[in-house]
This record gives C-alpha cells, structure tokens and sequence, in this order.
C-alpha cells in the first residue's frame, strides 16, 4: 500500500480511479472482490462532517479506513461509502502535560519519530505503516504493552462525528457510553474519530532485543519451554516465537525466540532475558544472539521488511489460550507441516493478561496468543493456502478463549472478541448514537452464550 499525499477527491463506482482509490487503501494485495459505490478521500473534519451528512441524504452505509492494514479489508464493504481517513495525519504534542493529540491517518512509526525528541513514549502498533486510528479502536497491542497497557488504555478522549453529522468529544465524563464503546469496538464502531487525545510515557532509557533459533523439529520441546517459563518473564519484556519457513541467519524452517525489552539500563534488561540466555533449551538452539540495543523505529521498519511483505496477498486468524500447551501441540504440528512459504508466518505471544482493566468495550484477552499470517507471493497456489489461517483456526476452537480483533478474520469465522455483557452495551449504545445504521457492524458476530 502506498499513502497518496496529494489532496484527496471522490470517487464513483465505475469511475476513472475508482479501483485505485479502493485497492490502495489495503496493505495486503488480495482483492477482495467487494466494491462499495464511492470512496470519499477526506481532507479535514469538515469533510468528514459533509461526507456523513451525504451518506444519511443517500442512505448510504459507511466503511472507514485509517491505515488500511485490516487482514479481512474490514473497509472494502459491498455498496456504500468508503470514508479514506489516512489524510487525517496530524500530530500535536504536549510534552510538558506528556499528551498528544493526534489523527486516525497517523502511522505509528511517524507518530514514534515525533515522540523521540521529546524522550516520550506510546504504546503504538508493531509496523511502522499501521495507522492509528485502527489500532485503537481494536484495542492497540503496541510495544510494551504488557506493562503500559494497550493502546486504547492510554486514550483519555476523542473527537468523534456521529451519524447525524454532529462533532462531539467522548471522555470518561463527557459522552462516556461513546467514550466506552470506541475504546475496544474496532470496526464495529459507530462514529467517525477524526482525533484522538493520548496519554505519554516516559521513554525508556533502553531498547533492544534477544534472538534466538531453532530448527522447526524442536517444535515440541520449544513450545513447553515457553509455556512453562512464560508467566516468570517481567512485564518489560514482550517475549514470542515466530513460526518461520526462513527463519533469521539459518534460512530455512524454524522458530525464532524474539524478546523485544525496555529497561532503565542495559544491565537490567540482560538480566529480564536470562530466562533466554540460560534456558534448558539452549542447546538445542542453531543461534543464540546476545541482545542488542535497538533504535524502536530500527525494530518497526524490520518486521515489515521481514515478515509483513508488501505486494503479498495476506489472511490472517487468532486466538486467545489459557490453558496448557500439550493439547495444543499436534495442532500446531499440522501448521508447520502445512505451513505456505515465506513470509507466511505462526506468533506465539505470551501475554499474561492483567487482572484488571479500565472500564471499555476491549474485554477478552489470556494467558497466551496464537496468530496465523498468511502472506502469498506472486505465483504461490491461492486455492491451496488462502484458508490455511483459519480452517487450523477452526480446529483448534476447543481450546480457544476468543479472539482479538486486530488479526481477526470475522467474515470467514465469526469469534467472540468481547465479553457478553459488554457486546450488549455495545449494542445498547449503538441504538443511541447510530439508530439507522449508517455505520457497517463488524462483518461477523457470534450469538451471545446461554447463561
């Protein structure tokens, strides 16, 4: 996906430039075969106001896209208006009150380059060309997450646009069921934020990471170390394994043990990764690098040029776990054995979700999380791996505690990625704000479970 930063216009259906503006907005390059009527490419709020006033006139329903790295193009609806925030960019930054404000088009890794100078820090996605507004809306995984919080915790406002045309700001005091429903609501949700008012860190005084590799035939005995080690490892740390078909330095299948950390000093961040250094599964390991110091937008730009290829037709599916590994592990057998080539990818996260969370919509997450990336090359067999995420997805449900919605594939396998009661106040809330359903729902939902 390439950002066009040229003063954006309209689009109809059939018109010339029409495909471009609807396929440019995704990362991935599947075409997914949906076309809404127009795509409006909105400059400033005022757009966005006249924009939602047209819809309602035309009774249109609106699909929204901030950085367009939704795996399902949760954006790409059949008929409607597709609103194209990525031109609502700007970043303000208030390093004496450590706040920003910033728009839904901003990418998280020019929203880091604006923070460095002013030693702060935010908890913002993973790839440098994720746009914020997605991010936060889902949920926000970001870096250090595990110990400040997801994304959207760290929001205390935004300024949102209603279905009838009408700007409003949401806090915990001001519109709190709006406020409620954006942090964790994704694409479900019922408005347009065209800014968002974060709260900043403190920037870390080191950053860097620990690798290590293993050949694919260690699988099992990998996976139970980090399993059992998992709920020892500090909050600073974002321990996971990548499952690779060219895994770092020895270029063939295997695991790659990553722990990105963020410490007050190099010493202390040795000591938070001695679990790796000195694990019983070291010898097995065909690399074991020592950590490194790393810059965050060095580690943001290097998993898109590693993994998260552009040009590539991508799919994706997740789940969350709690239990143990050993139930789980003859299903992770038969993804490496199906496995599609490079960059198709597996994440094991270990998360250890908190026991408690502010008051949001954003309500399922666990112990550990499982991520699918299908990513297909020119030439590579579409018919054979397109499914590969979530038919093994599907299979593994028995052991699944919902989902997240940032790698989620709805249309294909609706999930729970919010607790009952919160989904109905989603519900109750969208009645209000939205009651003719000018916004698209989230393309799949589970019913809600018998109590």
């Amino acid at each position: 996906m390439q950002r066009n930063p040229t003063k954006g216009t309209a689009f109809r259906r059939g018109e010339a430039g029409f495909e471009q503006a609807v396929l440019g907005t995704s990362f991935t390059a599947r075409d997914p075969g949906r076309r809404p009527g127009i795509v409006v490419q909105v400059n400033d709020v005022d757009e966005v106001i006249a924009a939602v006033l047209q819809a309602g006139r035309d009774g249109l329903r609106i699909g929204m896209c901030s950085g367009g790295h939704s795996w399902a193009q949760n954006h790409i609806r059949e008929g409607g208006m597709m609103l194209d925030l990525s031109r609502l960019n700007a970043i303000e930054i208030n390093a004496a009150r450590m706040t920003a404000v910033v728009g839904p088009g901003c990418l998280g890794g020019d929203f880091n380059l604006a923070l460095v100078n002013h030693k702060l820090f935010f908890p913002m996605a993973h790839a440098y060309t994720v746009g914020i507004g997605g991010f936060l809306l889902q949920g926000g995984f970001g870096w250090n997450s595990p110990q400040l919080g997801v994304g959207c915790q760290n929001v205390f406002g935004i300024d949102v646009v209603l279905a009838d045309g009408t700007l409003v700001h949401a806090s915990e005091t001001e519109n709190a069921d709006l406020f409620w429903s954006a942090r964790g609501a994704g694409p479900g949700f019922f408005g347009v934020v065209v800014r968002f008012h974060l709260k900043l860190h403190a920037r870390p005084k080191f950053m860097g990471m620990k690798m290590q590799v293993f050949r694919i035939k260690h699988l099992e005995q990998v996976m139970k170390w980090a399993d059992g080690v998992g709920p020892t490892v500090a909050r600073n740390v974002e321990f996971q394994m990548v499952m690779n078909p060219k895994a770092a330095i020895i270029n063939a299948h295997g695991i790659e043990v990553i722990a990105p950390v963020f410490a007050d000093s190099w010493k202390e961040a040795r000591e938070h990764v001695d679990f790796i250094t000195n694990s019983p599964v070291r010898s097995l390991a065909s690399v074991t690098l020592p950590l490194l110091p790393m810059s965050l937008n060095f580690m943001m730009k290097a998993g898109e040029k590693t993994l998260f290829l552009s040009n590539t037709r991508w799919s994706a599916d997740n789940m969350w776990m709690d239990g143990p590994i050993d139930p789980v592990l003859p299903g992770l057998q038969r993804i490496a054995e199906t496995q599609p080539p490079h960059p198709s990818h597996v994440l094991w996260l270990n998360w250890n979700a908190p026991p408690k969370r502010p008051d949001m919509a954003f309500s399922v997450e666990h112990r550990t999380y499982l991520a699918l990336y299908c990513g297909l090359g020119q030439g590579v067999d579409e018919a054979k791996h397109a499914n590969w995420a979530t038919e093994h997805m599907r299979s593994l449900e028995p052991w699944s505690r919902g989902i997240q919605l940032a790698d989620e594939n709805l249309g294909k396998r609706p999930a729970r990625f919010v607790t009952d009661a919160n989904m109905a106040r989603l519900d109750q809330a969208r009645a209000k704000y939205d009651p003719q359903g000018r916004f698209h729902p989230w393309m799949g939902r589970l019913p809600a479970q018998s109590t």
